[in-house]
């Protein structure tokens, strides 16, 4: 990977040359994964959430604190290296306010938070034939809080 945005991180950061990190967009569309993007940049979106069942099936670990991640946009060019601050795994309406206000979407309300990710989350069960007899609510969700570290004039 020498011309990633991974390597250029690692010139900076060599301590982490042994990290292989997980390369993700965010959401389902390329629409989405640009919208979702763009709200990172802006600083608004610090947190993410995703089904333990959709890392299951990718055959990925879950993503632990201090892990690093790289993420596309809509078209898989890399735009930012994130890290993980804090993990925390609880059923889909397990979110709380503070969560739903870190994620950065919609308008940061909880309410808010549930009527999109249960369509984002209905979607996946659909699409990936993910088990759901009491509902999405009741499904394990990792809720992940990160922080940029690169590039540096977004990190912070």
């Amino acid at each position: 990977m020498p011309d990633s945005i991974w390597h250029e991180y690692l010139v900076r950061h060599p301590e982490h040359r042994d990290e292989q990190p997980p390369v993700e967009r965010f959401g389902d569309t390329d629409a989405m994964a640009d919208e979702l993007l763009d709200l990172v940049i802006a600083g608004t979106k610090r947190a993410t959430a995703e089904l333990v069942a959709a890392f299951e099936l990718d055959g990925d670990d879950l993503p632990s604190v201090g892990a690093h991640w790289v993420v596309v946009d809509g078209s898989g060019g890399e735009r930012l290296v994130l890290r993980t601050t804090d993990i925390r795994i609880g059923p889909v309406d397990g979110v709380d306010e503070q969560f739903a206000y870190d994620e950065g979407e919609g308008d940061r309300t909880r309410d808010d938070w549930l009527v999109a990710h249960r369509r984002y989350f209905e979607r996946l069960v659909a699409r990936r034939d993910i088990p759901a007899p009491e509902g999405v609510d009741a499904l394990a969700c990792v809720f992940e809080r990160f922080v940029v570290v690169w590039p540096p004039e977004l990190a912070g």
